[in-house]
């Protein structure tokens, strides 16, 4: 399978992100940012590896920053070949040869700032959670260029993890508190076809949650002065990953193991896991959600709370969390073709992921709240996580490098294919090859989404092919209705799971076409969603709006709107490089308060005009207000 993106809204940014972020990451990570948070993490290879002095700087997982940049970077050679990339990827490879130690270990925190202390904190020392993204950059950079430098260096460093960890009884039978490397020892027997790397995966997440669990023996467990928020279930550590029915700790690490069982669902074919991932999907989707597909509603400990628990000004909703669900999504899309993992993909990537990158590409938000006062967020405790402005990096610069792997692998997320079944799951205009039983079939998409929901699709075929092809309809879409050359198709009778599936004997320049009616349309949030009592969230398609203060004035809670107003999708060339905004009349208080603090009711509104911007977009302009949810009278 080959997907050639070719939109105007997803390629833009993908070229962007190689073009300007993956540069401007580099420079950040060999702090040449003026302003920017130091990383030093390319340094701390250097003097792990003896060609400087200094110390250790930085996050104990800082090596893991390094290591997304080369996987995304890697990924973006598949799309733009570049020599000059190329060759500095190849030095950092090399400069992690020479730091890597004889017996394969890597990691510059526990070679350099406390060699004593490896493998003694699995809690929150993240060396395995480390070893797993240098897999993954390695696996991405070797299927990328046929380099085999880098992954026979990250072999070495597995069969080390093997040879001292594991069930038997002369191994230490642990795993890592942070999961990352159970779903990249999966791609790395995928990229090998070593089966021990694949075995070693499935026990870490089997081990895990077994009981007494070793984690409470650690002298760091518990987190910062014994914390309750760190105890086994902030590490999903609290029961065996089977027994496991709700979403709990810290939602980043959640959302990799779940990742991880579900790659080993589909490698071993293990109906119990999938079984237990469906739960947890129900779960999180219908119970600890955003709008918006953030995650993680406690800034304390980057964790999930309890049920409903979704504020919105204090909302965490880490970046990474988000890309951890679109991964999670995709993965439950190869087990089984159901548009509720498609939906739950498409409204991450266009709202909850898109959110944590600038326009430019060189500012990220860590934190993605759903509603923003700027002087209360600066003065807060409680609000210290939230940023009001994009920064240009992090101390913990987890989210940045994640975002643009996630960008530059994009193209992986359209379609699953097994076999004669190929399904789409996101739509964007794009030339994608199969091989369907040894013959060629390429599908060229033209659409304008996510500003119009209407598609074609022609097919171009040396010979007749039969297969099915199955397409997501949105479950934001009220009316679809689909096409086969100019043949209306009976849904009633080929929908199933949220799947349009037509299956035929496809001839070359068949036309397939896709109508999804967009309409502007209010959303309500479940009344146990307590900050939401009342209000009213916007969607167009797939996007969801916010307003912002810069087009609306300040004091953005004081808006409301009738029941009855209309609202209207405009494309505006001239917003925001090109969007569609939505415009509306609101109500505002007209009233002079002076310096009444309380009064009695009075009813006196006044109309004002309103406008509202796809979430993944606000604070591009002037810094100021924002909300996503607004008062409905």
């Amino acid at each position: 399978m080959n997907v050639r993106l070719n939109d105007q809204f997803w390629q833009p940014r993908v070229r962007q992100t190689i073009q300007e972020t993956i540069p401007y990451q580099w420079k950040a990570l060999n702090d040449e940012i003026e302003g920017a948070e130091p990383s030093h993490a390319v340094e701390n290879f250097r003097i792990s590896a003896g060609e400087q002095t200094g110390t250790f700087y930085g996050m104990v997982f800082q090596d893991s920053d390094v290591a997304k940049w080369i996987e995304a970077a890697a990924y973006s050679l598949r799309h733009f070949p570049n020599p000059q990339l190329e060759a500095v990827i190849d030095a950092v490879v090399d400069l992690m040869g020479r730091a890597q130690q004889s017996d394969g270990y890597l990691n510059t925190y526990f070679s350099v700032a406390a060699p004593e202390q490896r493998w003694k904190d699995f809690s929150f020392g993240h060396e395995l959670y480390c070893a797993g993204h240098l897999i993954e950059a390695a696996v991405a950079y070797y299927e990328s260029t046929g380099k085999r430098s880098f992954v026979d260096m990250m072999c070495r460093y597995a069969d080390y993890i093997d040879r001292i960890m594991g069930p038997d009884s002369d191994k230490m039978q642990v795993y890592c508190g942070h999961e990352e490397i159970e779903l990249a020892l999966v791609k790395l027997f995928k990229a090998t076809k070593e089966q021990r790397y694949l075995h070693l995966s499935r026990y870490f997440v089997e081990e895990r949650g077994k009981q007494p669990s070793f984690l409470k023996e650690e002298p760091e467990f518990g987190g910062p002065s014994k914390d309750r928020w760190f105890d086994l279930d902030y590490h999903q550590a609290h029961a065996p990953v089977r027994e496991q029915e709700t979403a709990e700790g810290h939602s980043v690490r959640a959302m990799y193991l779940y990742s991880a069982m579900a790659d080993l669902a589909i490698a071993y074919g293990d109906e119990t896991l999938t079984e237990a991932l469906r739960k947890l999907w129900v779960h999180v989707t219908s119970k600890r959600m955003y709008i918006t597909g953030g995650l993680g509603s406690q800034g304390h400990a980057e964790r999930f709370t309890i049920d409903y628990d979704l504020p919105n000004d204090t909302a965490y909703t880490e970046t990474c969390a988000s890309i951890g669900l679109a991964m999670w999504a995709f993965r439950m899309l190869q087990i089984e073709t159901d548009s509720r993992y498609g939906d739950v993909m498409e409204r991450v990537l266009f709202n909850g992921v898109l959110s944590g990158m600038s326009l430019d590409g060189k500012r990220y938000f860590y934190v993605n709240p759903l509603e923003v006062h700027p002087a209360v967020t600066q003065y807060r405790y409680d609000m210290q996580h939230v940023k009001t402005e994009r920064v240009p990096w992090f101390g913990c610069a987890c989210c940045p490098p994640n975002i643009a792997r996630l960008l530059t692998s994009l193209d992986t997320y359209f379609f699953t294919q097994k076999g004669k079944d190929i399904a789409m799951h996101l739509y964007a205009s794009n030339e994608s090859t199969f091989d369907v039983q040894g013959r060629k079939m390429i599908l060229h998409t033209e659409t304008h989404y996510p500003w119009d929901g209407n598609i074609q699709i022609r097919l171009q075929t040396d010979e007749p092919t039969d297969c099915t092809l199955s397409f997501r309809i949105p479950s934001w879409c009220r009316d679809p209705y689909i096409k086969v050359n100019g043949n209306l198709q009976a849904l009633d009778t080929i929908v199933k799971s949220g799947y349009a599936r037509i299956s035929r004997t496809w001839m070359e320049n068949d036309e397939i076409k896709l109508y999804f009616p967009m309409i502007v349309e209010r959303i309500e949030s479940n009344p146990k969603v307590h900050e939401n009592a009342g209000k009213i969230a916007l969607q167009y398609g797939p996007l969801v709006y916010c307003m912002e203060e810069v087009d609306n004035g300040p004091d953005l809670t004081d808006i409301c709107f009738p029941e009855d107003s209309e609202l209207t999708a405009v494309y505006k060339e001239d917003v925001l490089g090109g969007i569609v905004v939505l415009t509306g009349e609101g109500l505002r208080s007209d009233f002079c308060w002076e310096d009444d603090l309380y009064r009695p009711v009075t009813r006196k509104k006044k109309s004002v005009p309103i406008l509202a911007v796809p979430y993944a977009f606000w604070g591009n302009r002037n810094p100021g207000e924002m909300t996503v949810w607004i008062r409905e009278k």
